[in-house]
C-alpha cells in the first residue's frame, strides 16, 4: 500500500491529509486561534467537587472548566505498589475545592461540554509514551509478533533505572526498532518530565505548563511509519523544524520529508481540496449507484445505506449483498476522514440471507482495522441496525469547519413559505382583536409577500373584510423565510 502525507501550512492554520493509493483517508486540522489542547499539562485549581458524580471541576484558565472524575485522580497512597484499588470511596478523599493539581486534557472541549483530565500525566516520544505515575512496561496491540513483543519489552525493561517509579508504553511506530534508540527516547522522556515538574511547581494555577508539538511536528512523531513514502510540506519554515525533528528522533525518515515547491496548490493533488468539500456534505454516492446518508447529531450519528440507482446483478438479494459490502468499505474511511466519534448506529439494507449479514460486518471489521482510533462493533439490533462506537477524542470535521445554520439554528429545515403566511393571518386575526388601529402592515421575506399577493389574495382580501381594517403588505430584504412582523399603524 502507497501511503503519502501532505502538509499545507500557513501562520494562521496547518492541515495534514494522509492519503493510501491516492485515496484521501484522513484529514487533521489546526488553527491558531483554536489549537487542540489533547496531552496539554496544566497546573488547574479544583473549583467544585460534586461527591454524588464522583468528579471535579478545574480551572484551568478555559472558558469553561474542566471536568475530571475520581478514576482519573492518582492517588499517592499507592504510589510505591502501583497497585490501585477501585475509587469505591468519597471523591473528597482524592481532592478539594482549592486545591492546586497538575492535570493533563484527554478529550477537547466537544459542543457545550468542558476539557476530559488526568492526572496520569504521559509524555510520548518517537517510540515510547513515559507514563510518571504509572508501573510496568506495556506494548502496543498493533505489535502482534509475539517474538518482537518480547524483544521489545525485554530492551525496555533493560534501560529501567533501579528505584524508578514510572512506566513505559512502547508505541507502534517501535516495531523494528534498535534498542539504542528505545534507550534515547527514555533518557529524552526523563528529562522532559523533570522539566515539566519544575515548572509545574513555579507555574500558577490555571495556566498552560507544557503544550503538545505542532501538527507538523505531531504527524511526524504520530503517523511516520515504513509504508510512509514521502511527506510533502509547502512552508519552507515548517520544513525545516520536520527536518530538524526528524534529525534527532528519526533520522530514518529524513530522506522522505519533501518541500513542496510548484505552483499547483499541494492539496489539489490526489483531489484533497476536493475530497474534504465532499466529507462535508450529507449524501455520500457509492461507485456502485447507490448512496450513504450521514446524520451527525449531539447524541449519535445515523447512516443509511440505500441501493439507489444500482441494479446490475443477478437479483435483488446480490443487488443488497454487494451495495452493503461496498458501503462497509466507504464508511469506515468517512468514519476516519470526517472523525466521527461517539455512538454510530448504521443502517444497512435488509438481507434475507444470514450469510451474506456475517460477511457485511466482517468487511466492516476489516476495514475498520485500518482505523487508529479505538472501534468496537457492539451487537445487531433486533431490527438489523449495526450498532457501533468509535472513540471522540477531537472535534469532527464539520464542527471544526462549519456552525449552524444561522436560519434553522441546526435542525436542517424551515417552516414553508405556506405555513408561514397562515401564521400570519392568526396573527392578523389576534392583533386586530386585541388592539385598536387604522390598518395593518405585514413585513416578510419576498416569497412570504408574492405568495400573499397570489395564491393567497383572495383570503387576505376575506381576513380585510373580517378585520374591517386595510392590510399593507413589504417585503424586507434582510428577512428569512420564516420570519415576519404584524406592525399596527
Amino acid at each position: 500500500m502507497s501511503t503519502d502525507i501532505l502538509i499545507n501550512a500557513s501562520t494562521h492554520e496547518a492541515r495534514a491529509a494522509v492519503v493510501e493509493n491516492g485515496v484521501l483517508q484522513e484529514v487533521f486540522l489546526e488553527r491558531a486561534s483554536r489549537r487542540g489542547l489533547i496531552s496539554n499539562i496544566y497546573k488547574g485549581r479544583v473549583s467544585r467537587v460534586l461527591p454524588g458524580m464522583q468528579a471535579a471541576f478545574i480551572d484551568i484558565g478555559m472558558e469553561r472548566t474542566a471536568f475530571l472524575h475520581a478514576s482519573d485522580i492518582f492517588d499517592p497512597r499507592h504510589a510505591d505498589t502501583g497497585i490501585e484499588p477501585p475509587h469505591t470511596e468519597n471523591i473528597r478523599a482524592l481532592v478539594a475545592e482549592g486545591n492546586e493539581i497538575l492535570v493533563q486534557v484527554v478529550k477537547d472541549p466537544l459542543g457545550t461540554k468542558g476539557a476530559r483530565l488526568t492526572t496520569y500525566i504521559t509524555l510520548p516520544s518517537r517510540y515510547l509514551v513515559y507514563m510518571p505515575k504509572g508501573h510496568g512496561v506495556g506494548i502496543s496491540a498493533r505489535i502482534e509478533k509475539e517474538a518482537e513483543r518480547e524483544r521489545l519489552r525485554g530492551a525496555v525493561q533493560a534501560g529501567v533505572l533501579p528505584q524508578e517509579n514510572a512506566g513505559f508504553i512502547v508505541r507502534t511506530a517501535a516495531e523494528d526498532s534498535a534498542a539504542e534508540a528505545l534507550r534515547a527516547d527514555m533518557i529524552y522522556l526523563r528529562k522532559l518530565w523533570e522539566f515539566v515538574r519544575q515548572k509545574g511547581l513555579r507555574t500558577s494555577p490555571g495556566n498552560l505548563v507544557h503544550a503538545d508539538l505542532p501538527l507538523h511536528l505531531r504527524v511526524l512523531r504520530d503517523l511516520m511509519r515504513p509504508d510512509v513514502d514521502k511527506v510533502l510540506i509547502d512552508q519552507p519554515s515548517a520544513h525545516r523544524e520536520m527536518q530538524e525533528f526528524a534529525a534527532a528522533f528519526m533520522p530514518e525518515a529524513l530522506p522522505r520529508i519533501d518541500l513542496y515547491s510548484e505552483s499547483r496548490p499541494l492539496f489539489e493533488l490526489h483531489h484533497v481540496e476536493e475530497e474534504i468539500q465532499k466529507a462535508l456534505e450529507r449524501q455520500v454516492p457509492l461507485k456502485s449507484g447507490g448512496h450513504l446518508i450521514i446524520d451527525q447529531t449531539e447524541a449519535m450519528t445515523t447512516i443509511d445505506v440505500n441501493t439507489g440507482a444500482f441494479v446490475g446483478h443477478r437479483n435483488l438479494e446480490e443487488t443488497i449483498f454487494r451495495t452493503n459490502l461496498e458501503a462497509a468499505v466507504t464508511i469506515a474511511r468517512q468514519l476516519r476522514l470526517r472523525n466521527l466519534g461517539g455512538i454510530i448506529i448504521i443502517d444497512f439494507i435488509d438481507m434475507e440471507e444470514p450469510e451474506h449479514r456475517r460477511q457485511v460486518i466482517q468487511a466492516l471489521e476489516r476495514a475498520l482495522n485500518e482505523d487508529h482510533v479505538k472501534t468496537n462493533i457492539s451487537s445487531v439490533s433486533p431490527l438489523g441496525l449495526v450498532e457501533m462506537t468509535r472513540k471522540r477524542t477531537r472535534e469532527s470535521l464539520e464542527h471544526l469547519l462549519c456552525h449552524s445554520c444561522p436560519t434553522c439554528e441546526g435542525r436542517g429545515f424551515v417552516k414553508t413559505v405556506e405555513t408561514v403566511c397562515y401564521e400570519i393571518f392568526r396573527e392578523i386575526v389576534r392583533q386586530a382583536r386585541q388592539f385598536e388601529c387604522q390598518q395593518l402592515m405585514v413585513l416578510a421575506h419576498q416569497d412570504v409577500i408574492e405568495r400573499l399577493l397570489d395564491e393567497e389574495s383572495s383570503a387576505l382580501g376575506e381576513l380585510e373584510l373580517v378585520t374591517g381594517k386595510p392590510i399593507r403588505l413589504q417585503t424586507e430584504a434582510l428577512y428569512t423565510v420564516d420570519q415576519y412582523d404584524v406592525v399596527l399603524m
